[in-house]
């Protein structure tokens, strides 16, 4: 299972920025952010304003690894 929370986690550091910077973008509060990092699933409402706040689309992402998760099940016996 894909764990988005540690997807966004890793983006923000890879950017360079702190859990108080995407809270000031996103509107909510810096404790907020430590808890979506702890989340294996999130609103898709929330997901689009942090995709927007650090300008990577993790709902293609999100899917492409759907795809590749259903395409191993499939051949499985």
């Amino acid at each position: 299972m894909i764990h988005i929370g540690q997807l966004i986690k890793t983006e923000l550091e890879q950017q360079e920025r702190t859990p108080t910077w995407l809270a000031k973008k996103i509107n909510c509060d810096r404790t907020n952010i430590y808890r979506i990092f702890e989340r294996e699933s999130i609103d898709t409402a929330l997901l689009s304003r942090i995709s927007t706040a650090l300008n990577r689309n993790f709902f293609e992402e999100l899917s492409q690894l759907q795809v590749s998760t259903c395409d191993k099940s499939a051949t499985l016996p």
